[in-house]
C-alpha cells in the first residue's frame, strides 16, 4: 500500500530478540486436565473490506508490480502469530524522541508535538511497544542519498525518532511538520506532508508500518497512496487532528494520532 517511492528511505536498525511465552507451559484446569496454551490467547479479528489498502491500485503505479496475481491463502493463527517477538528497550532513549534537538543548532521549519496511544482491537492500551518515525525536512527533502529532490537539505534536522509506549500505550515526540514534495508516479504528482510510522512488539511478529496525513491538506484529495483505501472512515483514520492540549505556548502546535493496530477499526498499514 502506503509505501510510495519514497518507501526505500525506511529506516530502523533496532535488534529484535525471540519472545520466551510463559504460554509455553500448558496451563492444568480444575480437573487436572492439560489446557491448550492456545486457548489462552485472542483471536484476532477479521479486518470488514474496504478499511485497508488494496493490494491493486492501478493509479498507485508501484503496486501494479507488487500486488499479487493470484488469490491469498490465509494461513492458522499459531503461537508465534498470537505472542510474537520482543525487542531491547534498553537501546531507546528518552533523546530519541526529540527530532528538534540532534544537532548543534535548531531545524527550520514549524515545530510540532506529535501524541496519540497505540491500541489493541478492543481499545486496550499497547504497551512497551517500539514507535519509530521518519520523514521529509520541511521543504520535503530527505536526508538519505536515493532522494534528489532539488529542495534544501537541513544540517540540523535527520527526520528519524523513535520512543517507547508507556503503560497506557501512549507516545509523544517533537519534530518539525514536513513538506510536500514531487513523487513522478504520474504528471505532476505530489504527496501530501506525512510522517512514516513503524510499530513494534509483543504480539507482533513483523512490524507494521502506516503513514500519518495532517488535516485540510488540499494534495489529500490527488494522492492515490492515501486513496488506496477504499472506505472513507479508514481513510479519515489516517489523518491527525490539532490537539491544543498538546500545543506548547510560544514553541509547537499539537496534533494527535491514535493508532488501533487490529480489528473493525484498525488504522491502514502498509502492505
Amino acid at each position: 500500500m502506503m509505501s510510495a517511492a519514497d518507501d526505500r528511505l525506511q529506516t530502523g536498525s533496532t535488534t529484535f530478540f525471540p519472545v520466551h511465552s510463559r504460554l509455553t507451559a500448558m496451563p492444568t484446569s480444575s480437573r487436572g486436565r492439560r489446557q491448550d496454551p492456545m486457548s489462552q490467547l485472542p483471536i484476532f479479528q477479521n479486518i470488514p473490506p474496504g478499511t485497508q489498502p488494496e493490494y491493486f491500485h492501478p493509479p498507485y503505479r508501484s503496486s501494479l508490480k507488487r500486488a499479487p496475481t493470484r488469490p491469498l491463502v490465509l494461513l492458522p493463527q499459531t503461537l508465534s502469530e498470537r505472542t510474537g517477538p520482543v525487542f531491547g528497550h534498553a537501546a531507546v532513549t528518552t533523546s530519541d524522541s526529540d527530532l528538534t534537538s540532534q544537532h548543534a543548532g535548531p531545524p527550520g521549519g514549524e515545530r510540532i508535538v506529535v501524541n496519540g496511544r497505540v491500541l489493541d482491537e478492543d481499545g486496550r492500551p499497547v504497551s512497551g511497544a517500539l514507535v519509530e518515525v521518519w520523514q521529509a525536512n520541511a521543504a520535503g527533502r530527505y536526508k538519505h542519498k536515493l532522494d534528489q529532490h532539488n529542495a534544501p537539505l537541513d544540517p540540523n534536522f535527520d527526520g528519524c525518532g523513535r520512543m517507547i509506549t508507556d503503560a497506557d500505550g501512549r507516545y509523544r515526540f517533537t519534530s518539525i511538520k514536513p513538506g510536500a514534495y514531487p513523487w513522478g508516479n504520474h504528471h505532476n504528482a505530489w504527496r501530501p506532508a506525512h510522517i512514516h510510522f513503524s510499530l513494534f512488539g509483543a504480539g507482533l511478529l513483523s512490524r507494521l508500518v502506516t503513514q500519518m496525513y495532517f488535516p485540510g491538506d488540499p494534495l489529500l484529495e490527488f494522492d492515490p497512496i492515501y486513496n488506496c483505501v477504499s472506505d472513507e472512515k479508514a481513510k479519515l483514520r489516517l489523518i491527525s487532528w490539532f490537539d491544543w492540549e498538546h500545543t506548547s505556548p510560544e514553541f509547537a502546535l499539537g496534533y494527535r494520532f491514535d493508532i488501533v493496530l487490529r480489528g473493525r477499526i484498525a488504522t491502514p498499514m502498509e502492505k
